[in-house]
């Protein structure tokens, strides 16, 4: 640990950091393999059990408030994972969630959040589309990152080839259905798909697979992207048993 290089997170790095003990404990449970080390602040309230659960595993750690207050810009972590960044490709016989250009990292982190919580655990992601590695979105995630799997495209038309089995729900209005009508005939191999927190999807998305919408109060303009990616996944989620 003392000679590893530790800095604050570019994108281009091989490595990033996850902050917070609850998130480091995950990752150490999920994906051991991948990780560089631990750094634990003087503050931490159980050093003790967190060093034994790193010595389980034989991970390096090392007790620094001084590394720990200048990655974490001095804001209340005691806990950081550093870890290897690392190559995910999701399930072809399971459900989807599908992001068309994601630009926000805290969204992000919450629909990954989200997509774990309910039990569907591949997340596509077509971009441009914020850095998923970045420790703003392993925050916002609270480690269920490393507990479902993911994959970046180029465009939706090369999700769209690769995963041609799958039952298309692009969540938008023009042309759409209430939730719970599509929900009814819904096969298993599901994608739900939505747009930015900006835009939504764009028109064309109209002629694809099943258009779906989520009833709302005509006095609300549009719902939050993480609103609404809850919403329809557990509506889903619910309905194929992937939840009780």
């Amino acid at each position: 640990m003392e000679s590893l290089n530790v800095k604050p997170y570019k994108k281009s790095d091989q490595h990033s950091y996850v902050f917070g003990a609850y998130s480091v404990i995950r990752l150490i449970r999920e994906k051991p393999e991948i990780i560089r080390g631990v750094l634990i602040h003087s503050k931490y309230g159980d050093i003790p059990s967190l060093i034994r659960l790193c010595e389980s595993v034989n991970l390096p750690y090392l007790i620094s408030d001084k590394t720990i207050n200048r990655l974490s810009n001095k804001e209340n972590i005691y806990v950081i994972g550093i870890f290897n960044k690392y190559k995910s490709i999701i399930h072809a016989a399971q459900p989807h969630i599908v992001l068309i250009h994601p630009r926000d990292m805290g969204n992000l982190g919450t629909i990954i959040r989200t997509a774990d919580g309910f039990n569907i655990k591949n997340i596509a992601i077509i971009g441009p589309a914020a850095d998923i590695f970045n420790p703003k979105t392993i925050r916002a995630s609270m480690g269920s990152l490393f507990s479902v799997k993911f994959q970046y495209f180029d465009s939706f038309l090369d999700y769209q080839a690769k995963f041609s089995s799958h039952e298309l729900y692009p969540f938008m209005l023009k042309g759409a259905l209430p939730l719970e009508e599509r929900v009814r005939d819904s096969s298993f191999l599901f994608s739900l798909i939505f747009g930015n927190e900006s835009s939504g999807l764009p028109d064309e998305f109209s002629q694809i697979g099943k258009p779906t919408k989520i009833p709302q109060s005509l006095t609300l303009d549009s719902l939050n992207l993480g609103v609404a990616v809850g919403v329809a996944t557990y509506g889903f989620a619910f309905h194929h048993n992937l939840i009780k």
